[in-house]
């Protein structure tokens, strides 16, 4: 099998485009081979083309176009925003938001962190290259 990830009713997937970027949603219905219908708990249920969606592995059990209560229970009893965030792209994109609100003196820390640990590394390296010659 060449994909893992299908198009496909409870499967989860990130919004890359629009007004909703970023968020998680769940495809609820298949419209027709370019959109989807897509639904979450605290967004207004919608039709999204898939360019503007990108497939995760998570996927959850769940009729066709259910009924909020329905999603919101099957997204609390299958953990997913607790599995997102512990994926390593949701994780990526937690750094990268919070990397994107830092401000001036921030990034200025975060400067002095990054020469202090890069000097410490080579002085562990030339400590290991001393040692093997």
């Amino acid at each position: 099998m060449v994909f893992k990830r299908y198009v496909e009713i409870g499967r989860v997937a990130l919004v890359n485009y629009g007004k909703d970027y970023g968020r998680l949603v769940v495809i609820v219905d298949v419209v027709d081979q370019n959109r989807v219908l897509v639904d979450y708990p605290d967004i207004v249920r919608g039709q999204m083309n898939l360019k503007r969606l990108q497939l995760t592995d998570l996927k959850i059990e769940i009729p066709r176009v259910p009924k909020k209560k329905t999603l919101a229970a099957a997204l609390e009893e299958a953990d997913i925003k607790n599995k997102w965030e512990n994926s390593s792209w949701g994780r990526k994109l937690i750094v990268q938001k919070r990397r994107a609100a830092l401000n001036d003196f921030d990034r200025f820390k975060v400067m002095l962190a990054r020469i202090k640990r890069a000097a410490v590394v080579r002085q562990e390296l030339a400590k290991l290259k001393k040692t093997a010659t």
